[in-house]
Protein backbone atom coordinates (compact mmCIF):
# COMPACT_ATOMS: atom_id res chain seq x y z
CA UNK A 1 0.00 0.00 0.00
CA UNK A 2 2.78 2.19 1.12
CA UNK A 3 4.31 1.36 -2.13
CA UNK A 4 1.28 2.37 -4.37
CA UNK A 5 0.64 5.58 -2.51
CA UNK A 6 4.65 6.52 -3.53
CA UNK A 7 3.71 5.85 -6.76
CA UNK A 8 1.31 7.81 -7.03
CA UNK A 9 2.91 10.94 -5.91
CA UNK A 10 5.65 10.44 -8.18
CA UNK A 11 3.23 10.80 -11.33
CA UNK A 12 1.19 13.63 -9.42
CA UNK A 13 4.92 15.08 -9.70
CA UNK A 14 5.81 14.52 -13.11
CA UNK A 15 2.27 15.55 -14.24
CA UNK A 16 2.71 19.16 -12.51
CA UNK A 17 6.55 19.29 -13.70
CA UNK A 18 4.96 18.80 -17.33
CA UNK A 19 2.46 20.95 -17.26
CA UNK A 20 4.52 24.06 -15.53
CA UNK A 21 7.09 23.28 -18.93
CA UNK A 22 4.37 23.60 -21.14
CA UNK A 23 2.75 27.11 -19.71
CA UNK A 24 6.38 27.97 -19.84
CA UNK A 25 7.39 27.15 -23.48
CA UNK A 26 3.55 28.81 -24.27
CA UNK A 27 4.60 31.76 -21.90
CA UNK A 28 8.05 32.60 -23.95
CA UNK A 29 6.67 31.47 -27.62
CA UNK A 30 4.03 34.42 -26.57
CA UNK A 31 6.97 36.37 -25.22
CA UNK A 32 8.57 36.49 -27.88
CA UNK A 33 5.61 37.06 -30.38
CA UNK A 34 4.90 40.26 -28.48
CA UNK A 35 8.54 41.59 -28.25
CA UNK A 36 9.19 41.30 -31.62
CA UNK A 37 5.54 43.73 -32.24
CA UNK A 38 6.78 45.96 -29.71
CA UNK A 39 9.98 46.61 -31.58
CA UNK A 40 8.02 47.80 -34.18
CA UNK A 41 7.31 51.50 -33.95
CA UNK A 42 5.27 53.81 -35.50
CA UNK A 43 5.82 56.29 -38.17
CA UNK A 44 6.43 59.55 -36.72
CA UNK A 45 3.49 62.29 -37.47
CA UNK A 46 4.48 65.48 -39.13
CA UNK A 47 2.34 68.78 -38.47
CA UNK A 48 0.22 69.31 -41.42
CA UNK A 49 0.55 72.94 -41.26
CA UNK A 50 4.38 73.15 -41.08
CA UNK A 51 4.61 70.65 -43.93
CA UNK A 52 2.18 72.50 -46.00
CA UNK A 53 3.25 75.74 -44.69
CA UNK A 54 -0.27 77.03 -44.02
CA UNK A 55 0.45 80.08 -41.74
CA UNK A 56 -3.04 81.04 -40.56
CA UNK A 57 -6.14 78.85 -39.90
CA UNK A 58 -9.70 80.06 -40.69
CA UNK A 59 -12.62 79.34 -38.54
CA UNK A 60 -14.28 79.32 -41.98
CA UNK A 61 -13.04 76.77 -43.42
CA UNK A 62 -14.79 73.64 -42.47
CA UNK A 63 -13.46 71.64 -44.93
CA UNK A 64 -9.90 71.70 -43.35
CA UNK A 65 -11.36 71.65 -39.89
CA UNK A 66 -13.14 68.66 -40.63
CA UNK A 67 -9.95 66.74 -40.93
CA UNK A 68 -9.18 67.24 -37.33
CA UNK A 69 -12.96 66.33 -35.70
CA UNK A 70 -13.63 62.55 -35.36
CA UNK A 71 -16.72 60.92 -36.47
CA UNK A 72 -18.29 61.62 -32.82
CA UNK A 73 -17.92 65.29 -33.41
CA UNK A 74 -14.62 65.11 -30.48
CA UNK A 75 -11.20 67.39 -31.52
CA UNK A 76 -8.96 64.90 -32.09
CA UNK A 77 -6.00 64.94 -29.57
CA UNK A 78 -2.47 65.94 -30.78
CA UNK A 79 -0.82 63.15 -30.35
CA UNK A 80 -3.33 60.95 -33.14
CA UNK A 81 -3.16 63.89 -35.71
CA UNK A 82 0.70 64.65 -35.34
CA UNK A 83 0.48 68.59 -35.37
CA UNK A 84 2.43 70.72 -33.22
CA UNK A 85 1.39 72.29 -29.99
CA UNK A 86 0.88 76.30 -31.88
CA UNK A 87 -1.33 74.59 -34.49
CA UNK A 88 -3.51 72.37 -32.28
CA UNK A 89 -4.34 75.52 -30.32
CA UNK A 90 -5.15 77.44 -33.47
CA UNK A 91 -7.02 74.39 -34.75
CA UNK A 92 -9.32 73.80 -31.43
CA UNK A 93 -9.69 77.23 -31.23
CA UNK A 94 -10.94 77.87 -35.26
CA UNK A 95 -12.84 74.59 -34.45
CA UNK A 96 -14.94 75.90 -31.09
CA UNK A 97 -15.25 79.23 -32.85
CA UNK A 98 -16.88 77.25 -35.98
CA UNK A 99 -19.60 75.29 -33.29
CA UNK A 100 -20.31 78.63 -31.70
CA UNK A 101 -21.61 80.42 -35.54
CA UNK A 102 -22.68 76.79 -36.02
CA UNK A 103 -21.11 76.07 -39.09
CA UNK A 104 -19.84 72.61 -37.40
CA UNK A 105 -22.27 70.92 -35.15
CA UNK A 106 -21.12 69.98 -31.77
CA UNK A 107 -21.71 66.47 -31.84
CA UNK A 108 -22.59 63.91 -34.77
CA UNK A 109 -25.41 61.43 -34.33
Amino acid sequence: MARKNRNDRNDRNDRNLRDRNDRNLRDRNLRSATGSMLNLRQRKRFCYFCRENISNIDYKNVSLLGKFISDKGKIRPKRSTGNCVQHQRKIAMGIKRARVIALIPYFKR
